[in-house]
């Protein structure tokens, strides 16, 4: 059975993939530049997202207007759990804050946000269990625009096929998490 909370991910020793969506001109200078360049701008908060079917739920497999390009980012391990070991729940959680003003004046001052959305099926369908969005801004979002990022690929092209099963989706594993950041972002304990 699939634990409620768990961060699966496209990942390997060194990596992890995640997945946004953009216009057109933040896709196309992305992948020449292979990173994030204007007019992706860093004075918002950018969310991240290690499942490709959320992604796809998300954007609606690239129809929405504003997600019409879907982009896969390899960025570091070492980063993507930098970033976890400093976020904070975006709602609070009695399992993992003591007080809601615990929650709250953590949240004022963190760059990071962990949301838990249900997951989907290629349909959209929710599931049971949960996904991690990951949102990054200030110092957070220049370390990924400018540290962590890896490579950038648009996958777009790929999508009617895979949303028709001739390509299969990524293969999502669950992601080995050290216990603290688990704990930190209230991902449900394994036991």
């Amino acid at each position: 059975m699939i634990p409620f909370r768990q961060v699966r991910a496209d990942y390997d020793d060194d990596s992890v993939i995640v997945y946004q969506a953009f216009v057109p001109q933040i896709a196309d200078a992305a992948v020449r530049a292979n990173t994030f360049v204007p007019p992706f701008s860093l004075g918002r908060m950018t969310w991240i997202k290690p499942s490709f079917l959320w992604m796809m739920y998300r954007c609606g497999w690239a129809t929405k207007p504003g997600q019409e390009r879907v982009l896969s980012i390899r960025i570091s391990r070492v980063g993507f759990e930098s970033a976890l070991s400093r976020a904070v729940l975006s709602s609070f959680d009695p399992d993992v804050y003591a007080s809601h003003e615990q929650w709250r004046d953590e949240l004022a001052h963190s760059t990071v946000r962990i949301q838990w959305d249900p997951e989907r099926d290629p349909d959209g369908q929710p599931l049971a269990w949960r996904s991690l969005q990951m949102g990054l801004s200030g110092e957070e979002a220049q370390k990924y625009v400018h540290d962590w990022i890896l490579g950038i690929e648009d996958i777009t092209s790929t999508l009617p096929s895979r949303r028709d099963g001739t390509v299969p989706s990524p293969i999502e594993r669950p992601y080995p998490l050290p216990e603290s950041i688990a704990r930190r972002i209230g991902a449900t304990p394994i036991s």
